[in-house]
């Protein structure tokens, strides 16, 4: 009987182990390089651009049904098939892409581009810009536009709010606006956010206030993005 026993409990004990190490592997496989773990107050939009990605990237990778809810502790690909770079999951520093391929050939108010819906843009607030644009630069991927602290901030064009929040760092209280499936627009350093993600927004609606950047003058960055690639908005906003 006690031999019985023992060769049970032994039996027991391998199984466990070999249950173990499986869930071990297949939990391997989504860590690391490449993948992203979903946080509280994360959404599809806002891990998109800490990353430099199409939002609609993100949906094929990891089959995410059509609302777009993500969850915490969900694993997403942030790499897509076939792909050998390994350094996006790691810092914001390594969004990919290049402005060759994305900046537009004419500067006009209004743009329809990968998109029936021509996006007629407006300036989101009065004020100097403070900078250029420049790529390769992380706080120069959009323009900075200088003010007074609590100064009306507006949309830029009619669209969906999809993003409302302070967990992307660098850009405190951020606010990200889809205008249609090419173009998101983003606004920065907010001194307070008036807009709840869900919100549908026609151009030149009060969404913020202006807030400081950390060297404390007042002002706003802002960005566009095509498919998820940052974009001189310069090239964009009607001339002032």
């Amino acid at each position: 009987m006690k031999l019985l026993t023992r060769v049970f409990t032994t039996a027991l004990i391998a199984c466990l182990l070999v249950s173990c190490g499986t869930t071990s592997q297949s939990t391997a496989r989504n860590v690391g390089p490449g993948w992203y773990r979903v946080k509280p107050g994360d959404t599809l939009y806002s891990i998109a651009w800490r990353y430099g990605l199409d939002y609609q990237q993100l949906v094929r990778w990891n089959n995410i049904p059509g609302n777009y809810i993500i969850q915490p502790g969900q694993q997403l690909k942030l790499l897509g098939p076939g792909s050998k770079q390994t350094g996006q999951s790691k810092t914001i520093k390594s969004v990919p892409g290049g402005q060759a391929d994305s900046t537009p050939k004419q500067k006009t108010s209004g743009s329809s581009v990968g998109n029936t819906r021509v996006v007629k843009w407006r300036w989101p607030t009065e004020g100097k810009v403070l900078n250029s644009f420049a790529l390769n630069i992380l706080s120069q991927r959009g323009i900075d536009i200088g003010g007074k602290l609590g100064q009306p901030i507006h949309a830029v064009a009619d669209g969906k709010v999809v993003y409302s929040g302070n967990g992307l760092a660098g850009y405190g209280n951020l606010i990200i606006i889809k205008h249609n499936n090419t173009f998101l627009s983003a606004y920065a350093y907010n001194q307070q956010r008036l807009v709840e993600e869900g919100v549908t927004v026609k151009a030149g609606r009060l969404i913020s206030k202006m807030g400081r950047h950390n060297n404390g003058s007042p002002r706003l960055h802002f960005e566009i993005r095509i498919n998820g690639k940052p974009v001189d908005p310069l090239k964009y906003l009607p001339k002032r």
